[in-house]
C-alpha cells in the first residue's frame, strides 16, 4: 500500500490502534497524499506476556511514510492517548502538539527516554487554531477525567472533521472550565462531514455524573471517622487530587500523597497554574507518623497493580504506611475490565486487616470521564454531522454508538477496525483499504512485534516450563559423561515411584542416541536433535506437558 493508492482530493481516516479496544488510541488523517497523526498513546499488558508492562500499536505503515507525516497532535494527557511518544517517536522524527498540562507530562516522558532535547514539542494554549499543511485545526475545550481535553475540529478541502477525543458533559468539573457547547453548535452550523467519536460508555444510559456529585459524597462519607482514611483513584485525575484535598481540609486532616505517578501529575498541574491553593502536600513518611484522626491518604493503585502503593499497603510492603482495623479505604475508579481479579486480591487483603473498604459499588464515590447515551444524544444535536465514525471501544461500545447515530437521523455511521482506511470524501463513506497495523511490546529498553519469538518463547516458559539437556561426546560421537539435564518449572509427584525424570530422561537420551548411525553421531545437528525429541516425548508422556526443550553438544577431542 502506498499513499498514490489514495486520491489527491480523497480525505482517508485511518485508525491504527484505539478502535475496538479502549486505549492504545493511534488515529491517521491523510489529504493529498499528507499525513496527520492524532494521539499516539499504549496500553496496558494483562499478565499473559511475562516482562512485559507496555504495549503500543504497530507504527509500521506510518513509519515507512514519515516524509508525509506532518505532525502529532495530542488531545489530552492520558496514557492512552501520549504514552507511546517516547516509545515511538524515534521511529517517526515529527513535530508535536500539545496543550500545557499534556506537555508537561511529555516533558517528564521525553526527559527519561533521553530525547527531550531532540523532539520539537510546541505548546498550544487551549482554544488555539493550528495549520499544518492541508489541515486547519481548532482546539475545542471538553471536559474530561483530566485537564485540557480537547476537541480538534480539523478542516480539510474536502471538509470538516470533528475528532472529539475523550469527553463528557460536567456542568461543574471543579478544576478547568466547562465544556465549549457554543464552539461545537457553531461547528454545526458551519457544516461536519464527519464526527469522530469516544464509544467507551455507548451502552450506559443517561450521563456520566459530575466531579461535585463525587465531592458531596466523599464529604459525606469522611465526616465523624476516627481512623485513618484512604483514597485510590487515577493519579490522572487532577479534579480529584484537588477534591480529595478539600475533603481532608474539611475535616481536619493533612493530606498525604503515596505513590510517584500523583507526585509527577501535581507537579505538572502546579506548573500549568492548577492546585496552587490548597494546603502543603505530605509525603508518605511524614504521614505514618500522624495521629489516625488528623491523616489522609491519596494512593496510586485503585485497579489493584501489585507494585503501585495500594497493593503494597494492603500486602504490608510499604515502607511507611500502614491500615489496620478502623481505618477507610475509599476506591474512588471504576474497574478497568480485565482488573477483576487483581482488585478483588486487594480489598480482600485490607478486609482481612479489618479495613473498611468502600468501591464503585457505593454510588457517588466515581463518575466516569466517558459520556453516555444522553450526552452522545446531546454531542450529535449539537454538532448534526453526516457521518458519525465511532472509535475508542470494544465492537459492542462502538457497534451501539453507531446505532444511536442513526437512531438521532444521521446519515451515515460506520464501523471499522483497526488498519482498515475509511475514506470519507468524496462520496459515501467506504472502507478502501486495510493497511499493516497490530501491536508491539515494550520489552526493557527495545521494541518488538507482539509476535517476537523471545516474547512467545518466554510466554510459552511462563505455562509449560523448561528442560535443558547437555552433552559432552568425543569426535566420533561417543558420551565422555552422562547427559546432564536441567529442568526448570516441571512439576513432580511426590508419589510416583518410577525413576526420577532427571534420570529417566538421561536414560532416554542415551537410548536416542544409541540408536543413531555411526556417521550420524558424528553430526554435532542430528545429535542434539535426536537427543532434544527424546526427551521432549519423554516429558510429555510422564507429566502431560510441552515444554520448551533445547539440547546442547561439548564435543572433545
Amino acid at each position: 500500500m502506498s499513499v498514490s493508492e489514495f486520491a489527491e482530493d480523497e480525505l482517508i481516516f485511518l485508525p491504527l490502534g484505539g478502535s475496538g479496544e479502549i486505549g492504545m488510541n493511534m488515529n491517521l488523517y491523510g489529504i493529498g497524499g499528507k499525513w496527520l497523526l492524532v494521539d499516539l498513546g499504549i496500553t496496558f499488558a494483562d499478565g499473559e506476556h511475562p516482562g512485559i508492562d507496555i504495549i503500543t500499536p504497530d507504527p509500521t505503515y506510518l513509519e515507512e511514510r514519515r516524509d508525509d507525516l506532518l505532525g502529532l497532535v495530542i488531545t489530552h494527557a492520558h496514557e492512552d492517548h501520549l504514552g507511546a511518544v517516547a516509545h515511538l517517536w524515534p521511529r517517526l522524527r515529527c513535530p508535536v502538539w500539545a496543550t500545557p498540562f499534556a506537555a508537561a507530562l511529555l516533558r517528564n516522558k521525553l526527559e527519561e527516554a533521553g530525547l527531550l532535547g531532540q523532539v520539537p514539542l510546541h505548546v498550544l494554549e487551549p482554544g488555539e487554531r493550528l495549520d499544518i499543511g492541508p489541515f486547519d485545526i481548532d482546539f475545542i475545550g471538553l471536559t474530561h477525567s483530566t485537564l485540557e481535553m480537547n476537541a480538534l475540529a480539523i478542516r480539510t478541502s474536502a471538509g470538516l472533521v470533528l475528532h472529539t477525543g475523550d469527553w463528557k458533559w460536567d456542568p461543574d468539573p471543579l478544576v478547568g472550565p466547562t465544556s465549549d457547547q457554543e464552539a461545537l453548535r457553531r461547528l454545526g452550523d458551519e457544516g461536519v462531514m464527519a464526527l469522530i467519536g469516544d464509544s467507551t460508555n455507548a451502552l450506559n444510559e443517561g450521563t456520566s455524573g459530575s466531579e461535585l456529585d463525587v465531592r458531596n459524597k466523599l464529604m459525606e462519607i469522611c465526616a465523624n471517622r476516627t481512623g485513618r482514611i484512604a483514597v485510590a483513584t487515577f493519579a490522572s485525575n487532577v479534579a480529584r487530587i484537588d477534591t480529595v484535598a478539600r475533603v481532608a481540609a474539611a475535616h481536619d486532616r493533612h493530606l498525604v500523597l503515596v505513590g510517584r505517578s500523583l507526585w509527577r501529575i501535581v507537579a505538572a498541574a502546579q506548573e500549568c497554574g492548577y492546585l496552587n491553593d490548597l494546603p502543603p502536600f505530605l509525603k508518605d513518611v511524614e504521614g505514618a507518623y500522624l495521629p489516625p484522626d488528623k491523616v489522609m491518604f491519596l494512593c496510586t493503585g485503585c485497579q489493584g497493580e501489585q507494585r503501585a502503593a495500594m497493593g503494597r499497603i494492603a500486602f504490608g510492603d510499604h515502607r511507611h504506611v500502614t491500615f489496620e482495623k478502623g481505618d477507610l479505604v475509599i476506591f474512588s475508579s471504576r474497574v478497568i475490565p480485565g482488573n477483576e481479579m487483581s482488585i478483588s486480591r486487594v480489598h480482600n487483603r485490607l478486609l482481612w486487616n479489618g479495613v473498611e473498604v468502600i468501591g464503585e459499588k457505593e454510588k457517588g464515590v466515581h463518575v466516569s470521564g466517558h459520556p453516555c447515551r444522553d450526552e452522545l444524544a446531546e454531542m450529535f444535536r449539537l454538532v448534526r454531522p453526516q457521518i458519525a465514525v465511532p472509535v475508542h471501544g470494544e465492537y459492542k461500545h462502538m457497534l451501539a454508538h453507531a446505532e444511536l447515530a442513526l437512531s438521532l437521523q444521521v446519515p451515515e455511521a460506520v464501523v471499522i477496525e483497526n488498519g482498515q482506511a475509511l475514506r470519507l470524501s468524496p462520496g459515501r463513506a467506504d472502507v478502501v483499504a486495510e493497511v499493516q497495523s497490530g501491536r508491539c511490546f515494550v520489552d526493557g529498553d527495545v521494541i518488538v512485534p507482539a509476535n517476537d519469538d523471545g516474547v512467545r518463547t518466554r510466554r510459552k516458559l511462563m505455562f509449560s516450563g523448561s528442560a535443558a539437556v547437555i552433552l559432552v561426546a568425543d569426535a566420533k560421537g561417543e558420551l565422555l559423561a552422562d547427559p546432564e539435564l536441567v529442568l526448570q518449572g516441571l512439576a513432580s509427584d511426590p508419589n510416583d515411584a518410577r525413576p526420577s525424570l532427571e534420570d529417566e530422561g538421561a536414560d532416554a537420551v542415551e537410548a536416542a542416541l544409541d540408536e543413531l548411525p555411526k556417521s550420524a553421531r558424528k553430526d554435532d545437528g542430528r545429535m542434539v536433535e535426536a537427543a532434544r525429541i527424546a526427551l521432549r516425548r519423554l516429558i510429555r508422556e510422564r507429566l502431560g506437558k510441552k515444554a520448551v526443550v533445547e539440547a546442547r553438544i561439548i564435543r572433545i577431542d
